[in-house]
């Protein structure tokens, strides 16, 4: 069964010489357009002495307070996404968005995708960058850094899956798998974490799988490096705590994305009937628990693997 929550294509191709990593180019800023109030005009008029017992002018009603608004409040801040053109990432980009976070998500190929993200929501930065490279990280980090001016939650989202029987795997499928999936979290989570401690405040959220919590059958190359995100990140949260950094793990099932596109409908009912809640979960059910858990009544959890997979998994 392929279950991936990921939207990062695996291309043998990558396992060759990297190519020569360019400078992400940052779009021109738009300035926001700013309605400036109206201006009241004013006339200064005489004073005359009232007469006695004159009853007092009725005062005019106070308009009544506008209704404050129920939408969760961001209160300025930042979150950068990695994987964050299609599937979890562009759920978990949309629903930030939505909380009033400023964003930038990474993407890897899928230009077109992140093109379309950005046009979707407006001001969230897109940036080129394979987080199994650490020079594009670099670069890719330091951009989306000037852009927003502070990165105060990190999504490491980006990954790759392959099915493969053990025996088949190549020593090039192996290590690239390793690369995206864990070592790009790792370069990601090096990066974010000076500006975090400095400021004594931040939130590092991974995502895993739940193959990293039982193991896959044929898939044993993701799952060894989705176990490894699940260790990253407890021992991460044990030594990042007294920082004031909290960090958590998500580990999905069989989320319903365009990765799943080839399963035919039999198939997707099939994996539904296996699964407890009797259907597939969404992106957007792990977006809202990765939203949670980068807020601030969040503040006590951390070190824990959740796992969004409708009891597929207990």
């Amino acid at each position: 069964m392929y279950n991936d929550e990921f939207e990062l294509t695996f291309d043998l191709a990558d396992a060759g010489p990297k190519k020569e990593q360019r400078r992400p180019t940052l779009p021109e800023p738009e300035e926001a357009a700013v309605a400036a109030p109206p201006v009241q005009e004013t006339r200064e008029t005489p004073v005359s002495a009232a007469p006695e017992n004159t009853p007092a002018p009725e005062r005019e009603p106070e308009p009544a307070a506008e209704p404050q608004s129920t939408a969760p409040a961001a209160k300025g801040r930042t979150v950068l996404i990695s994987g964050g053109d299609r599937g979890i990432g562009a759920a978990a980009a949309r629903a930030f968005y939505a909380a009033g976070y400023r964003g930038a998500v990474f993407y890897h190929t899928n230009a077109e995708a992140a093109a379309a993200l950005q046009k979707e929501l407006p001001g969230v930065l897109a940036v080129q960058c394979d987080v199994a490279s650490r020079a594009s990280c670099e670069l890719a980090f330091r951009a989306a850094e000037q852009a927003l001016g502070r990165v105060d939650v990190l999504v490491s989202n980006a990954g790759i899956a392959q099915q493969k029987l053990f025996t088949d795997i190549t020593p090039e499928e192996w290590q690239r798998m390793l690369d995206v999936n864990l070592t790009g979290a790792f370069n990601l989570c090096q990066l974010a974490l000076p500006g975090m401690i400095r400021r004594k405040a931040g939130r590092i959220l991974t995502v895993s799988s739940m193959w990293g919590q039982t193991g896959g059958s044929c898939e044993v190359h993701y799952s060894a490096a989705k176990a490894g995100l699940i260790g990253l990140t407890k021992a991460l949260a044990k030594e990042e705590g007294p920082s004031g950094i909290t960090v958590n793990c998500v580990a999905p099932g069989v989320i319903d994305t365009d990765m799943m596109a080839s399963f035919t409908a039999e198939d997707k009912a099939a994996l539904a009937e296996e699964t407890p809640v009797g259907r597939l979960g969404t992106a957007e059910e792990v977006a809202k628990l990765l939203l949670y858990l980068a807020g601030e009544d969040a503040g006590y959890i951390t070190g824990q693997v959740f796992g969004v997979n409708g009891g597929l998994v207990i």
